[in-house]
């Protein structure tokens, strides 16, 4: 008779750490902020560019900050969050609107949800 193997008692979940939301990273929004120096062709542009969103998606965020007073741009990691931030505020001044001296303001926040 063959001899039958038996598999070592082991739990993937304990070796790993998954299940553990310990072990999760930390997530953040990065969130643009509106004000009135910068056109929704800005925000689109810039939104395209940066971020490489569709000429629709960066359209409806241009609404969302225009009537809500901000909107999130990209969930991820800090390091990349805070990059992106600075991204946006190095862009540069919306040359369609004279009044407009510099880049727009966008934050960095700890997304919901996340430790």
């Amino acid at each position: 008779m063959p001899a039958t193997l038996t598999p070592p008692d082991i739990d993937i979940e304990k070796r790993t750490g998954a299940g553990s939301e310990d072990n999760l990273t930390p997530l953040f929004n990065v969130v643009l902020l509106d004000d009135d120096d910068h056109t929704y062709d800005y925000v689109i542009d810039m939104l395209c560019k940066l971020f490489l969103k569709s000429k629709g998606d960066a359209f409806r965020h241009a609404v969302e900050v225009d009537s809500q007073g901000r909107t999130v741009v990209l969930t991820c990691e800090l390091p990349q969050a805070e990059f992106a931030r600075d991204q946006i505020h190095g862009f540069g001044a919306d040359p369609r609107m004279e009044r407009s001296k510099g880049s727009m303001s966008a934050r960095v926040e700890p997304a919901s949800g996340t430790a």
